[in-house]
């Protein structure tokens, strides 16, 4: 379909989407530059194009195609920021007291410790009458969190009796610092409350020594994530952020991103910055697996967007998915991390393993290592992850309903902002945040974790 300038479409400020010209039943509708699904019927010039007339062409595993990248200079700048470096080498941006249960039933044990010491209780509802993967899933997802530099120290809060044995934990964890990661099976105790009141005052005399220091922005890790997306999602905050975390890799930084169905539709285009055959054949890989999971369970690939998403102007999960993989902008792919993986090494994009719920999502990108996470958003959220998560506005008239929750407003480029000096102060924030500004979220104490499952309960 050609379009010429002289197509006049009228511009309605809704975040819907309208035909540039009539479009035939079957043909392809193209957005971003790329196909968003086919015409299910005629389309008139200036009609809305919605999932009433549009549907998804997705299907199957996929097939792509190796193309080697143009070389994308990273790590050619030098900057700091003053973060909290760990005996192996990690670097924290925050000095926090953790308490993470090994099973859903202490939950309440670990957040009455958490209100007596000021810790944060990461609860969850797992650890008990699992099996198999999914098992093994809650123990990778818990030990990247008492891993993770932004605690300076953590108790391992165990019951005694769940799947999750409290033997196993410390086997998986035995390269932690022993002073700072801490045990506690609590049917092994006379008194819990007093005993664990006893462990977490030890920590909290340990981290009174950790000071901040300069350390090199390579060190960073910055998760992106989009949550609630709206028609503008792919035109101000994805790109936005992509724009951003270009800038970021040319300090060295490290990029994540998870939502691996959010890619479905747009792979070409996030595989075609792949560094190398390697890391396009892991995140290959990985995006046929979670295809393969929808299948399994007799799901369609195109399942998705949400009632939200499609309330807000986005009609298939190609369109959604082509305005999602923009939050990486031209990052250079260098491979794929399963559930608690950690990069080996600094710089460039990695895809993380999990879907696009969004408390999954956070929890995994946490898991990963991510000191902070950009999440975007056109119909908004107060969800945070147990790092900083910094809220990114699609548009103006969110940032303006919730400024409690919205901490940078991309809507201004809807308004000719422009886009490389908004992406400096994205990023000028993402520094302050290292050093210790908090986003409204973390202001408010809001933190959660969701742990991926997928299997059988005893």
């Amino acid at each position: 379909m050609q379009i010429h300038p002289s197509d006049n479409v009228e511009v309605r400020d809704d975040g819907q989407k309208y035909a540039l010209s009539a479009i035939a039943c079957g043909e392809q509708i193209i957005k971003y530059g790329y196909s968003i699904g086919s015409a299910k019927c005629d389309i008139a010039k200036g009609e809305q194009v919605s999932p009433k007339n549009l549907r998804s062409n997705l299907s199957g595993t996929g097939e792509w195609t190796y193309t080697p990248m143009p070389t994308v200079p990273v790590g050619i700048k030098s900057g700091t920021f003053m973060g909290y470096e760990r005996k192996n080498g990690e670097v924290g941006i925050r000095n926090e007291l953790w308490i993470v249960p090994t099973v859903g039933c202490i939950n309440d044990v670990a957040k009455r410790l958490a209100a007596i010491s000021g810790a944060k209780a990461l609860v969850h509802p797992y650890g008990c009458s699992q099996l198999g993967g999914d098992l093994k899933t809650t123990q990778k997802i818990l030990c990247g969190l008492i891993r993770h530099p932004n605690a300076g120290g953590v108790l391992v809060l165990g019951l005694g009796c769940e799947n999750n044995r409290m033997e196993d934990m410390q086997a998986l964890l035995a390269d932690t610092d022993p002073n700072r990661v801490r045990f506690l099976s609590i049917q092994d105790c006379e008194d819990e409350i007093e005993e664990g009141t006893r462990i977490l005052d030890e920590l909290k005399e340990l981290m009174k020594k950790d000071v901040r220091t300069p350390v090199p922005l390579s060190k960073l890790r910055i998760a992106v994530k989009c949550g609630g997306s709206d028609g503008y999602s792919g035109i101000t905050a994805n790109p936005l952020v992509g724009r951003a975390m270009e800038r970021f890799a040319a300090f060295g930084g490290t990029v994540l991103m998870t939502e691996l169905p959010e890619a479905f539709g747009a792979e070409q285009l996030l595989l075609s910055f792949s560094r190398d055959k390697e890391a396009f054949d892991s995140a290959v890989r990985m995006i046929r697996a979670f295809r393969q999971y929808f299948i399994d369970h007799g799901e369609g690939i195109a399942d998705n967007p949400s009632p939200g998403n499609i309330a807000g102007g986005i009609s298939t999960l190609e369109e959604k998915s082509l305005g999602c993989v923009q939050k990486a902008g031209k990052v250079p792919l260098c491979g794929a991390l399963d559930f608690g993986e950690t990069p080996k090494a600094s710089g460039g994009l990695f895809l993380v393993n999990g879907p696009g719920n969004d408390m999954v999502a956070v929890t995994n990108l946490a898991a990963s290592g991510a000191h902070m996470i950009l999440f975007t958003t056109g119909r908004g959220t107060p969800l945070s992850a147990p790092v900083p998560t910094l809220k990114i506005s699609t548009n103006n008239a969110l940032a303006q309903k919730k400024p409690h929750w919205i901490d940078f407003n991309a809507g201004v480029l809807l308004d000719g902002a422009d886009m490389d000096e908004q992406s400096e102060l994205l990023l000028a924030l993402c520094r302050r945040v290292a050093d210790g500004e908090k986003p409204h979220a973390e202001e408010n104490n809001y933190y959660d974790i969701a742990i991926f499952k997928d299997g059988v309960t005893l």
